[in-house]
């Protein structure tokens, strides 16, 4: 599995590219064939990363005048179109995640039971995702011991403090035999329970979106369970749907 697609990276240099004001005051962006000679990818590369932008909300398209920024102020939200486990890996290219409680072993039945595994007992560890600076959702994430273990041993997730941009779901599709195939996921709203909201920066309480992605490999056993609250001031979660062949 690609841990990073041409497409994303090029979406996420445009996305710093309009959140600088580059295009600002109605400015027509780069041509596809522009864009294809400036990064050195294929036509077909520039449109699914345009494409992208359009699904978040930041670009519209004009037939035969161009491709323009919208007026949404800039560095308000973070946006994200999701529609596969690379697109959640493209979360490392333009944001970072800060370490507030180091992987460590911990009994919690719900989380084991959710993992499927025999014993209670899981490695969890607690982080945020940063844009610009800004904190903008926070994960418990919960494994089995042994994929734990090999995450310590990566340095993953191994002090309070520390910020990185991977994606911990890519350091488990390395650790994982067999990769990690999809995630079932459920989306709820929340109010931000207490313990989280200092780390938010928001005040106890606040609604926030809470997305549970249970992560399976190829044979459908589970090997990461991530529990995610964000703040819908900050983060914008967008889904694209398709209609499948009839």
């Amino acid at each position: 599995m690609a841990k990073t697609t041409a497409y994303g990276t090029l979406a996420a240099q445009l996305r710093d590219a309009i959140a600088r004001g580059d295009y600002a005051g109605g400015r027509r962006m780069p041509t596809e064939a522009e864009l294809s000679a400036e990064h050195g990818v294929s036509r077909q590369t520039v449109r699914r990363a345009l494409q992208e932008l359009v699904s978040d909300g930041l670009v519209f398209r004009v037939a035969g005048r161009g491709t323009f920024p919208t007026s949404v102020a800039p560095n308000t939200h973070y946006l994200r179109s999701i529609g596969s486990i690379d697109d959640l890996l493209a979360l490392q290219l333009d944001t970072t995640r800060e370490t507030l409680r180091p992987l460590a072993l911990r009994a919690d039945v719900g989380a084991a039971g959710r993992l499927q595994l025999e014993s209670d007992q899981v490695m969890t560890a607690l982080f945020r995702r940063c844009h610009e600076g800004v904190p903008f959702g926070v994960t418990e994430v919960f494994v089995p011991v042994a994929i734990g273990r090999e995450l310590q041993a990566r340095g993953a997730l191994a002090k309070s403090g520390e910020s990185a941009r991977r994606a911990i779901v890519g350091i488990v599709d390395e650790v994982v035999t067999d990769g990690v195939a999809g995630a079932h996921q459920s989306i709820t709203a929340a109010a931000l329970p207490e313990a989280l909201a200092e780390a938010m920066e928001c005040p106890p309480g606040t609604p926030a979106l809470r997305i549970d992605r249970l992560y399976v490999d190829v044979h459908g056993r589970p090997v990461e369970l991530a529990v995610s609250h964000f703040d819908p001031d900050r983060y914008t979660y967008r889904v694209q749907l398709r209609r499948g062949p009839s």
